[in-house]
């Protein structure tokens, strides 16, 4: 709830997350636990669809009856194996925050900020009392602007409460020497979730669009503006952001690190956007002094250098004005939230209606100062099997494609030798850092909810900058403990497993090995390919962007990649919408790579074994419907169009049927022959 649900910000492609970040949260009803089973762990017989054939729609045989008895409730987008999960650790945290805010914790401890943060949050007296006073100061110093010269310290200033004016300025991994941190910017400054959003010229991008400028008229209305004022701005604000949006890299190609690495000196910067007075903004913004930055997109800067100009300054206050707004309105009065959620979670992504204070107050916390709440979770929440469980199984599975390499017809032996010595080097983290973060120097109130948003974002950009300069921290986290997903770094070389997806239904110590390995276990595999997809393979076993392959091996690699961007480009979400292959690519190459190794491990420790059918399933079926029940969910059509247009995250039923439809070992298990939907003739196969 801290920052509005889209938001534009500079992107990272280094970072391959299993879901997408936002995960929606909702009432867990009994009905819907999707774990439980009728004659056994692991799987419910009842999630079946026994009117359609698994070789025809495997997606529709294995979780169809699930979705017919699990509509999405009305604050949702969607409702799946994720948002179950993340409830259940939902209502776990609101009784963490609930305890601790009773509880007269000591001063500056952990326990007092995180429940002092939640008690403001709640406070919605306090908060609708306050209206429009917590931005006030901010309106007023855009309102007072009299010369572009003024733009720049304004925006510094402004960037440092967590609004995403323009541009994001942070330190990244240097992609030439993983070992060190260097400065970086990139585009941003959208109020729409990417691009394509301004530049899609069918009829429902032009309706979205046309909602936008309404939305962003209604909220100038309730900061003040008249209406006719109000709507000439939010015109303004559309016009100004288009530019924004034209100038912008799209989101597929930032896929390619290649793209968004632009190593400059300060003068090198200076002479591609001469207009910004660099020196001053790094100051303003406390950055320590620094040889090198990234500039990410160095063409969205030549454009924001020409509006510095060109650009009327009337033009500038409204956008400006507009972001100050679009940025705390989860934070200020009532009308603003309900206006927020009416576009962003009803127009944009499909919800009903908004979720329950508490459960955005959870998430604020989460989202804000997540490991001093992650903290106390994981003490209470994670048993230490948990984690030994998960260990043994990463084990399995980076044994199978260790053995697996050697096996590949396509690489030649250079390549494999490298392959396994960057698998040797994967650092793996599960359950919550060794090392918590010290929130010694942040202060949080028990009243003023948008000051501690603010103060919590600011300790946040300043521990960020301080990094510029110096090593890279390797015990960090880039995910809090409780958060249902899981995620690979290249530049870390890692894979990262949160408490919080550690748990049924990807997990179930009751379950048997089949579904865990289909389940869990592709999960893990899932990141383990990651290192070796189209991106994160160009990447050394360090985290260094390096060519590690012969150029044969790499022209082969990409003819296998470009066969599973060809499946996906043909799968239509909705007539006439289809998913982006090229987005989604890294995506589907590990789940097709995860769900194989993953198999291989199974059988590997099933060696010696012969699993008795369940359910009336054998082993191996079992395997493939643990995949399922993973993704299985329900999609508001809205929230569909929104994933195949801005996600790298295929909707779920090309999840499940793309990579299966190319498995001899899936055909096998059930029997599949030519001619059937989930056996191809042109089958892809890389890891």
């Amino acid at each position: 709830m801290g920052r509005p649900m889209f938001k534009s910000l500079p992107y990272r492609r280094i970072v391959a997350t299993l879901v997408l970040c936002i995960v929606f949260l909702g009432v867990l009803r009994a009905s819907g636990a999707i774990g439980d089973s009728s004659g056994g762990w692991g799987f419910n017989t009842a999630n079946l669809d026994k009117t359609c054939k698994p070789c025809d729609d495997f997606y529709q045989f294995a979780m169809g009856g699930w979705m017919k008895s699990n509509p999405i409730p009305p604050e949702f987008p969607t409702w799946g194996s994720f948002t179950v999960l993340a409830d259940r650790n939902q209502a776990s945290m609101r009784g963490i925050l609930e305890d601790v805010a009773k509880a007269n914790a000591a001063a500056g401890s952990n326990q007092q900020k995180i429940g002092d943060f939640y008690t403001s949050c709640m406070d919605t007296a306090a908060i609708d009392a306050a209206a429009t006073k917590p931005i006030a100061a901010d309106l007023a110093a855009i309102e007072k602007l009299k010369d572009p010269n003024e733009l720049q310290p304004l925006i510094g200033r402004l960037q440092q409460t967590g609004n995403g004016f323009l541009f994001g300025f942070d330190s990244t991994q240097d992609l030439d020497d993983s070992t060190q941190v260097i400065a970086e910017i990139g585009q941003g400054g959208l109020g729409l979730p990417e691009r394509d959003y301004y530049t899609r010229t069918d009829d429902k991008s032009k309706q979205l669009r046309a909602d936008y400028v309404t939305h962003v008229a209604k909220m100038f209305v309730l900061a003040g503006d008249s209406q006719g004022k109000a709507d000439a701005e939010a015109q303004s604000v559309m016009n100004f952001e288009t530019t924004l949006a034209n100038a912008s890299m799209p989101r597929a190609q930032m896929r390619d690190p290649h793209e968004v690495w632009h190593k400059m000196t300060l003068p090198q910067l200076e002479a591609l956007a001469p207009v910004w007075p660099w020196e001053a903004y790094f100051r303003q913004r406390n950055a320590p002094e620094f040889s090198a930055i990234n500039v990410e997109q160095p063409d969205f800067f030549k454009e924001t250098n020409r509006l510095l100009t060109s650009a009327p300054l009337d033009q500038w206050k409204s956008y400006l004005r507009w972001h100050v707004i679009h940025a705390s309105a989860n934070e200020l009065s009532d009308s603003f939230v309900q206006e927020n959620f009416s576009f962003y979670g009803a127009k944009l992504a499909g919800s009903k209606q908004i979720q329950p204070r508490w459960k955005r107050c959870v998430q604020s916390v989460n989202r804000n100062i997540g490991e001093a709440l992650g903290q106390v979770y994981v003490e209470k929440y994670f048993p230490p099997e948990a984690k030994a469980h998960a260990r043994e199984m990463v084990a399995n599975l980076i044994g199978a494609l260790r053995s697996d390499v050697p096996t590949l017809g396509w690489m030649g032996p250079d390549t494999k030798k490298q392959a396994i010595e960057k698998l040797e080097a994967f650092q793996i983290k599960i359950g919550y850092p060794d090392k918590w973060r010290d929130y010694s120097a942040l202060s949080v109130e028990r009243t003023g909810y948008l000051a501690n948003v603010r103060r919590a974002v600011n300790f946040e950009n300043a521990r960020e900058l301080h990094k510029i300069g110096k090593p890279v921290d390797r015990t960090e986290w880039g995910m809090t403990p409780p958060t249902v997903n899981a995620y690979y770094n290249s530049t870390m070389n890692e894979i990262v497993f949160p408490a919080g997806i550690l748990q049924p239904p990807f997990y179930d110590p009751k379950a048997d090995d089949a579904i865990n390995y289909g389940g869990m276990g592709a999960v893990i595999g899932h990141e383990i390919t990651h290192g070796f997809d189209d991106s994160g393979s160009q990447f050394d076993g360090k985290g260094n962007l390096r060519e590690w392959w012969t150029k044969e091996d790499r022209k082969n690699f990409d003819e296998r990649a470009a066969c599973v961007r060809q499946q996906f480009d043909g799968f239509e979400v909705e007539p006439g919408l289809h998913e982006n292959g090229k987005l989604v690519l890294g995506e589907s190459i590990a789940d097709l790579g995860g769900l194989s190794i993953s198999y291989a491990a199974y059988e590997k420790a099933m060696e010696g074994k012969r699993p008795q059918s369940l359910d009336g399933f054998t082993p191996e079926q079992r395997f493939f419907l643990g995949w399922a029940q993973v993704w299985g969910a329900n999609l508001r059509p809205e929230y569909a169009r929104l994933m195949a247009n801005s996600n790298e995250h295929p909707v779920p039923r090309f999840r499940v049927n793309g990579p299966l439809s190319n498995m001899e070992l899936f055909a096998k298990a059930f029997g599949c022959k030519k001619g059937d939907t989930m056996l191809r003739e042109k089958a892809c196969k890389i890891w």
